[in-house]
């Protein structure tokens, strides 16, 4: 067994699937990490089920390609009443920055692929069986005391800790945050199966407030249902075989399926005051966490990791301030804040507390759904909260239509000559600063001593054309969007845009002004 090393520049603890994908993003930066995790094994039975476009966006930036894991796109999520029947549906099919707008999932394949990723970073070292037992900060680092399997304890410094160690997070309790909001008071039995015969194709709820009922496809011909406890009901009686089998008599037969998971466990709805203190860090469940209504628990743990992972390495890498890892509390709690408000409002929807609360939910969401406003801001998902940042590591506010400072940067899928293969423009830009021109070299009017500071920072120029558009003498590298993703409905022809390697759009403006985009940009990051 490899041992311990005595410092390191991060400590990840916990390699559930958040920890896996940071590990693998900082790997990617060639990062100093050593990822520990109690268990020795892979938990094999699925826990969450859904991911969004934005969850896979993250996925691919930490190298897993389409098709590494199994998924199955859901077309539709629909709301049920035994009242009112279908009362509300959001509309999930098609794509959305080169993604499904939702898939279900299986958890263990995505953390094995997450985990052999590992293996090709030679600079992150994973030691399972081994558990945090505390640490200690000061100015120059972070002191961690590490117990292994047979008992020993070392202490491991490093630059940096960060706590993916789920709800019941030490590294959470340690640094003494809150962990604010509330427990819903009923318990939940999940059932998963496999081979059950005429399986649906989407998601939906089935709202009857004397048993709500969550029913969703999952990959390897999978089905999970979701089953709310009366008051009266106890664990050890949903989780009979003949329970089961009452359950499900709507669906299948119990003797005729594969019954893979059961389990009874309770909701919560809860965000740590603070996602940061000094030199360690929250992230995942350890963060937040939140109720299923709207698949967003895991999602939102790749955000977080999305939006620390780059900012951690470029610290490390001395092309940023330490300052900027204090925008990763300003730019994520905010809108994790609002994604558990949403999904408590779903909750509600979905499990009334008795027939009248539901008859007028209900009947209210129905009425809505006559209003063509009201209903488009339910049905195709408006009514999410967009990912993007109030305060945060970006310059200033503002950005035309789409193309928002704070905002993600759209991705679309590109081509560099007529007979190449497309790529996602995110493998196109990279993992760096990028200065994107659209419909323009981002170099055409900028100031040599800028250039100059731009490249020395790490930084690139890209130019990215409409698709059909001949152009010569680019300075810059070009590239063709052929989905039609970007340019001119995204971001407007001769404007340029500055991109974080997590693509949030930091700046952007007419690239006439580019030096002083560049210039802002360098100094947001250093300052």
């Amino acid at each position: 067994m490899q041992l311990l090393p005595s410092q390191t520049s991060v400590i990840v603890v916990g390699l559930g699937p958040v920890g896996a994908a940071l590990c693998n993003l900082l790997g990617r930066y060639g990062i100093q990490v050593l990822a520990i995790d109690q268990a020795t094994e892979i938990f094999a039975a699925p826990r969450a089920i859904a991911l969004d476009n934005e969850a896979l966006r993250i996925l691919q930036m930490c190298g897993v390609t389409e098709g590494e894991f199994e998924t199955v796109a859901i077309p539709h999520v629909r709301m049920h009443s035994p009242v009112f029947g279908q009362f509300g549906q959001a509309n999930s099919c098609g794509p959305m920055d080169g993604h499904p707008k939702l898939v279900t999932f299986f958890q263990p394949e995505l953390e094995a692929v997450l985990r052999a990723k590992l293996a090709m970073h030679p600079h992150v070292q994973t030691h399972l069986g081994v558990e945090m037992v505390s640490f200690t900060q000061d100015g120059g680092g972070v002191h961690v005391s590490l117990k292994t399997a047979n008992g020993s304890v070392s202490v491991v410094r490093a630059d940096y800790l960060i706590g993916a160690d789920g709800a019941n997070s030490l590294v959470r309790r340690q640094l003494g945050h809150q962990f604010d909001g509330q427990s819903y008071p009923e318990d939940w039995l999940v059932v998963d199966a496999k081979k059950v015969p005429d399986p649906i194709d989407h998601v939906e709820f089935l709202c009857n407030h004397k048993r709500p009922v969550p029913h969703m496809v999952a990959p390897g011909g999978r089905q999970r249902w979701e089953f709310k406890l009366a008051p009266h009901e106890t664990r050890e009686e949903m989780e009979k075989p003949e329970t089961i089998r009452r359950l499900l008599a709507p669906w299948a037969k119990t003797e005729e399926i594969e019954i893979e998971r059961v389990a009874v466990y309770r909701f919560h709805a809860r965000v740590a005051n603070r996602f940061s203190s000094a030199r360690a860090f929250l992230v995942g469940d350890a963060a937040h966490i939140t109720p299923p209504f709207i698949g967003q628990g895991l999602v939102a743990g790749l955000r977080d990791v999305g939006n620390l992972g780059w900012k951690l390495a470029w610290v490390l890498q001395g092309r940023a301030s330490a300052a900027i890892l204090e925008t990763y509390n300003q730019e994520r709690r905010p809108h994790v804040v609002a994604m558990v408000r949403l999904a408590t409002f779903m909750g509600r929807m979905v499990m009334p507390g008795n027939s009248v609360s539901a008859f007028l939910l209900h009947g209210v969401m129905s009425g809505l759904r006559l209003v063509p406003r009201l209903r488009r801001l339910f049905e195709e998902l408006e009514v999410k909260p967009a990912h993007c940042f109030r305060k945060g590591l970006f310059v200033g506010k503002g950005g035309p239509s789409r193309l928002r400072r704070g905002g993600l940067l759209a991705q679309g899928w590109v081509r560099g000559s007529l007979n190449a293969r497309p790529l996602l423009s995110d493998d196109v830009l990279g993992e760096t600063m990028v200065a994107i021109g659209f419909g323009v070299d981002p170099q055409q009017h900028l100031d040599p001593a800028v250039s100059r500071s731009w490249v020395k920072a790490g930084g690139r120029f890209v130019q990215i054309d409409p698709r059909g558009r001949s152009c010569a003498g680019t300075r810059s590298e070009r590239w063709e969007d052929i989905s039609g993703a970007l340019v001119p409905n995204y971001a407007p022809m001769g404007w340029v845009a500055i991109a974080r390697p997590d693509r949030t759009v930091m700046h952007e403006g007419p690239a006439t002004n580019v030096s002083r985009l560049i210039s802002d940009s360098l100094r947001v990051l250093v300052n």
